[in-house]
C-alpha cells in the first residue's frame, strides 16, 4: 500500500471523524446553558418558551411602530424578514429596500401571523438544538445528577387483562408500548427529557436527568391509563361548539357546564398532535358516560395496525377485538347509525368518527382523513389499551449533581494529568519517536471521542477509567513498536529497514495483547450492565483506536520522515545513536 493511499485513509478518518465530533463540540462548547436547559426540557418546555418569546417579540414591536414608526428593524428580529419578502411577493407588493419596523408588521395579515413566524422561529432553533443533543457524547447520571430507576414488567398482570398468558412477541410489544407511555407521561409533566432503555431480562431503565424529587417520578410511574369507545351526544356538541366560539378560554373543569349539556354526559377534550409533538386541544365534545350502553372498554381490543385505503391509499388504523368485545361493538354500532363514536383515552378523545354501518365481525377500520403519523399514533394508542403490562419499582436511586460536578473535575484531572505524565514521559525517554508517539495519542483520543459521539453513548465514571486505561495501552503498543526497532537499529541496520524490521516484529506482540483485551471487553460490554459495561463498551473503542493510530497511523509518520524529508538518523531514545 502506497504512502499517498495511506495519507489519504488517515485523513478520511480525520475528516469523518471531525464531522462525528462537531456536535459535541458545539453543544459543549458554544450552546449557552440556557439553550441547553431549555432543548433538555422536554416539547413542553419548547412550546411555553417558544410561544412566550413570541409574545414578548409582537409586544416589543407594537410599541417600536407606535413610538418611531421608522426605527429599522431591531437585529433580533431580522429572522421575520424573509418571511415578509415573501408575504409581500405574494401580493405583488413592493420590496423595500431598508426595513422599517412599521414595513415588517404591515407585510403580515395580523398579528397572528407574525406570532407564528415568531414562535417557529424559536421552536425551530431548540429542536435543532436538541436533535444535536442526539448525536453527541451524553454525561451520565453518576456526572450530571439525575434519578435511576429500574423497573420490571409484570407478565401476570398482562395475562390477567389478556384473560390468557401473553405470548413472548404480545409481552415484548408490551414492554415497548410501556415505555413510549412512560416518554409521554413525564414530558406532560414537564420533566427533562429521560433516557428510557431496554435491559436484559425485559427490565427497564430510566433515568432522569438533572431531577432529584422521587415524588414526582413516582407520580408519572403510577397508573396505566384507560382507553375506551363512548357513543356522542353529536345535538350537544354542535351546541357546544358553538358556546366556545362565542366563549374564548371556556374549560369545563373550571367554568360552570351550559346548561344544554344533559346529565350522564361528559365533555372531554378532542386534542391532535402538534408541530412540537404535544397534544393541542382543537375543541370540547360531549360524550354519553354510561359505557354498559353508550360505549365498550378499550382492554377488548387484542390488535391494532396501519393499513391503507385499497381505492384512495391514504392511511386508515384496523382494529380486532375478542369475542366479547365483537359482540358489543356490533350491538353499538347498530343501535347508533348515524351518531359518532369517540375514542378516549386518559380523558382525552383522540379520534372520532360517525358510524355507517354495523361491524358485527370485531374487525374495524377507522378512517379518518388521517395522515401516516397520526394513524400510527393512533394504532400506538389502541395498541396501548390491547396490551397494559404493570410496571414494578425494582431500585431507585437518587444522584445530586454537585456530586457529579466533582466527579467531572475529578475524571477531567485524571486524564489531564494521567495524559500529561504519559507525553512527557515518551518525549523525555524516547526523543524525536516520542513526539510521534505524543501526536498518536491526540489523534487516538480524537478517534475515541468521536466514536462515542457518532453512537450518542453516554459518557459516565467508569468510561472515564476505560478513556484513561486505553490511553496506557496505546503507549503500552508504541513501547513495543519502538523497542523492537531499537534493537535494530542497534544491530546497525538503516532508519529505514529498521522501522520496517520494528513494526514487523511487534506486529504480533501488539495484536495479540490489544486482541485478548477487546475479547474480554467484548464479553463485559455482553454480560455487563450500568457501569461495568460502559466501562467495557469504551474499553473496546479504545482498543480499536489505539491499534489503528498505533500500527498504521504511527507506521505513516515514520515512512513520511525517512522516504519524503530523507531522515538517513533516528532519534529514539537517549542509549541509541
Amino acid at each position: 500500500m502506497s504512502k499517498r493511499f495511506r495519507f489519504f485513509i488517515v485523513l478520511v478518518f480525520v475528516v469523518i471523524a471531525g464531522i462525528f465530533l462537531t456536535p459535541t463540540i458545539r453543544w459543549y462548547a458554544f450552546v449557552p446553558d440556557e439553550d441547553k436547559e431549555l432543548a433538555a426540557s422536554g416539547r413542553s418546555g419548547i412550546q411555553r418558551y417558544a410561544r412566550q418569546q413570541a409574545t414578548e417579540a409582537i409586544e416589543e414591536l407594537t410599541e417600536l411602530v407606535e413610538e418611531s414608526p421608522d426605527a429599522p428593524v431591531p437585529e433580533q428580529y431580522g429572522f421575520m424578514i424573509p418571511a415578509a419578502e415573501a408575504n409581500r411577493d405574494a401580493v405583488d407588493e413592493p420590496v423595500p429596500s431598508t426595513w422599517t419596523v412599521r414595513d415588517l408588521l404591515l407585510s403580515f395579515p395580523d398579528e397572528q401571523a407574525a406570532f407564528e413566524v415568531v414562535e417557529g422561529h424559536h421552536r425551530n432553533r431548540l429542536q435543532s438544538i436538541r436533535d444535536m443533543r442526539s448525536r453527541i457524547v451524553e454525561l451520565g447520571l453518576d456526572l450530571s445528577g439525575g434519578v435511576i430507576v429500574t423497573l420490571s414488567p409484570d407478565r401476570a398482570s398482562l395475562a390477567e387483562r389478556l384473560g390468557r398468558e401473553p405470548t413472548d412477541e404480545e409481552f415484548d410489544e408490551s414492554i415497548e408500548l410501556a415505555m413510549e407511555i412512560l416518554r409521554n407521561r413525564i414530558d406532560q409533566f414537564g420533566v427533562t427529557e429521560p433516557q428510557i432503555r431496554r435491559l436484559e431480562g425485559g427490565l427497564i431503565s430510566l433515568e432522569v436527568p438533572g431531577d432529584d424529587d422521587r415524588d414526582q417520578v413516582d407520580a408519572f410511574l403510577q397508573g396505566r391509563g384507560s382507553l375506551n369507545f363512548h357513543i356522542v351526544n353529536d345535538e350537544a356538541t354542535e351546541q357546544l361548539i358553538d358556546y366556545q366560539r362565542r366563549n374564548p378560554g371556556w374549560h369545563p373543569d373550571e367554568d360552570e357546564l351550559p346548561d344544554f349539556i344533559p346529565a350522564g354526559t361528559k365533555v372531554r377534550p378532542y386534542v391532535q398532535r402538534d408541530e412540537y409533538g404535544l397534544d393541542e386541544l382543537v375543541q370540547y365534545i360531549a360524550v354519553y358516560e354510561d359505557l354498559e350502553e353508550y360505549g365498550l372498554e378499550g382492554s377488548h381490543i387484542t390488535e391494532a395496525r396501519v393499513g391503507r385505503d385499497q381505492l384512495t391509499n391514504q392511511p386508515v388504523v384496523n382494529f380486532m377485538l375478542d369475542g366479547e368485545g365483537g359482540d358489543l361493538f356490533a350491538r353499538l354500532t347498530r343501535d347508533n347509525i348515524g351518531n359518532s363514536m369517540a375514542i378516549v383515552m386518559d380523558r382525552n378523545v383522540r379520534a372520532y368518527a360517525g358510524i355507517r354501518e354495523e361491524i358485527p365481525t370485531g374487525q374495524v377500520r377507522i378512517d379518518g382523513g388521517f395522515t401516516f403519523q397520526e394513524a400510527n399514533d393512533l394504532a400506538t394508542v389502541l395498541r396501548t389499551a390491547a396490551l397494559p403490562v404493570d410496571l414494578v419499582v425494582e431500585s431507585q436511586q437518587v444522584i445530586g449533581a454537585a456530586l457529579g460536578e466533582d466527579a467531572i473535575q475529578a475524571g477531567i484531572m485524571a486524564i489531564s494529568v494521567g495524559f500529561a505524565l504519559v507525553v512527557i514521559f515518551m518525549a523525555l525517554f524516547y526523543k524525536g519517536t516520542g513526539l510521534v508517539a505524543d501526536l498518536i495519542l491526540i489523534l487516538n483520543l480524537f478517534f475515541i471521542v468521536a466514536i462515542l459521539s457518532v453512537f450518542n453513548l453516554t459518557l459516565t465514571l467508569t468510561s472515564i477509567a476505560g478513556i484513561v486505561l486505553t490511553v496506557g495501552m496505546a503507549v503500552d503498543a508504541n513501547v513495543i513498536v519502538y523497542e523492537r526497532i531499537k534493537e535494530e537499529y542497534r544491530l546497525g541496520k538503516s532508519a529505514k529497514a529498521s522501522i520496517a524490521a520494528g513494526f514487523q516484529k511487534a506486529m504480533s506482540s501488539v495484536l495479540d495483547a490489544n486482541v485478548t483485551t477487546f475479547i474480554a471487553a467484548i464479553f463485559l460490554s455482553q454480560l455487563g450492565t450500568g457501569p461495568i459495561q460502559g466501562f467495557a463498551v469504551t474499553l473496546a473503542v479504545g482498543i480499536v483506536s489505539s491499534m489503528f493510530t498505533a500500527l498504521f497511523v504511527s507506521r505513516l509518520l515514520f515512512d513520511f520522515g525517512t522516504d519524503v524529508l530523507k531522515r538517513q538518523k533516528l532519534s529514539i531514545g537517549w542509549s541509541v545513536r
